[in-house]
């Protein structure tokens, strides 16, 4: 037997110990194998068992079916709420392909759909910010509305309340000697639409000059609109203007994705790791489990006192664990003492929303684009 081999068989002695936790399914495979499919082995020069055995017949030579059923991943999955608020949310999905955990990721961040400024019509700035900068420090303040109210704005259509949003921001520095910050609170919502009028030599004098949208009721008579108005997310600094500078634009808002530009992303971040598991494969006592309890920067171990006076070191908090190593380094056989993995199929979310729609509202419309994109190719199929 190999050194190689050695290690493996040693390491599922201390995954057999660890089977009563619910992360593990029923042993069908030999503890080694089990390991291998089931953990990711953390060692101090790189992880382990890193890919993820989805072939039905991987397993074939020793009787056991690997093949996905449904009725398993029914019983199986599960999602549990760990942290909710309105700008952060963090749950356990348990029971998923990596794969899968990777697509709700990259919908959050990509396919939601959002309302951000795309135009902006400047009338007059003197500050000392460029035409340019400004608009696109605009198209990044996040608005506080939902974006399923409204349509998108293709090239053809004309801008109207239903798929456009105006605001309007005019400041000018009066006080000499003092500067003047323009934040987001000065971004007036305009209900009735544009107000700049287009200039055009086809005018006349009985002719009804248009603006730049075409509104036929107000967004403020709507009845989705008449208790909740837009507003956008308050004390973002936008400029600052000198005595004498002024601002005063336009900003119109349209619907669109994230991966048409970032302005559009409804997450501030959407990251997940899976789940950190800290087994000790042997008992630390004494001055070893004192010493293992300071190598550790996120307090993971603790000291247990034994009815005979003994201390032994517990893992008291393993999903603190950032799996830096630490523990399992500078010699002395730590390795074997102190075994670091993760669960492949228990993934740690976390949502942070930049305040267009709550972080659980966030998760369950990723959770429909997911399905319209399965049903989309069930269709191609069939």
């Amino acid at each position: 037997m190999s050194d190689s081999d050695s290690e493996v068989m040693a390491e599922a002695d201390g995954f057999v110990s660890a089977l009563n936790m619910p992360d593990v399914p029923s042993a069908k495979l030999p503890p080694h194998l089990e390991l291998r499919k089931t953990r990711v082995l953390c060692n101090v020069d790189a992880p382990h068992n890193t890919d993820t055995v989805q072939y039905s017949g991987a397993y074939a030579s020793i009787g056991v079916d690997n093949s996905l059923r449904f009725d398993d991943f029914c019983n199986n999955f599960r999602v549990e709420v760990t942290r909710l608020s309105h700008e952060d949310m963090e749950f356990d999905m348990v029971g998923i392909d990596p794969s899968i955990a990777n697509a709700f990721r990259r919908i959050l961040l990509a396919e939601l759909p959002t309302m951000a400024i795309e135009k902006v019509l400047i009338a007059n700035n003197t500050s000392v910010v460029q035409d340019e900068v400004l608009a696109h420090r605009l198209g990044l303040i996040p608005i506080k509305v939902d974006p399923r109210l409204f349509d998108y704005l293709s090239e053809n259509d004309t801008p109207n309340e239903k798929n456009t949003i105006v605001f309007k921001l005019h400041v000018r520095c009066e006080e000499k000697g003092q500067r003047l910050t323009v934040t987001s609170n000065e971004l007036t919502w305009l209900p009735k639409g544009s107000e700049f009028l287009k200039t055009s030599e086809s005018l006349t004098s009985t002719s009804k000059a248009e603006t730049y949208t075409s509104f036929t009721c107000s967004q403020d008579s709507l009845p989705e609109f008449g208790g909740n108005p837009i507003s956008v997310y308050p004390d973002i600094t936008i400029d600052k203007l000198g005595f004498g500078q002024e601002i005063e634009l336009e900003a119109h808002a349209v619907k669109g994705v994230g991966k048409t530009h970032a302005k559009w992303s409804p997450v501030a971040t959407c990251w997940y790791r899976m789940l950190p598991e800290v087994v000790l494969t042997e008992e630390i006592e004494g001055k070893k489990a004192e010493v293992l309890k300071q190598k550790c920067p996120a307090n993971v171990f603790e000291i247990e006192d034994l009815a005979d006076g003994r201390k032994r070191a517990t893992v008291a908090r393993p999903r603190a664990c950032t799996l830096c190593r630490e523990c399992i380094k500078d010699g002395e056989d730590w390795e074997k003492r102190v075994s670091l993995r993760r669960v492949k199929d228990h993934f740690m979310f976390t949502i942070e929303s930049t305040g267009a729609l709550p972080p659980e509202v966030l998760f369950t419309e990723a959770v429909k684009v997911l399905e319209d994109k399965c049903e989309l190719v069930i269709s191609d199929l069939s």
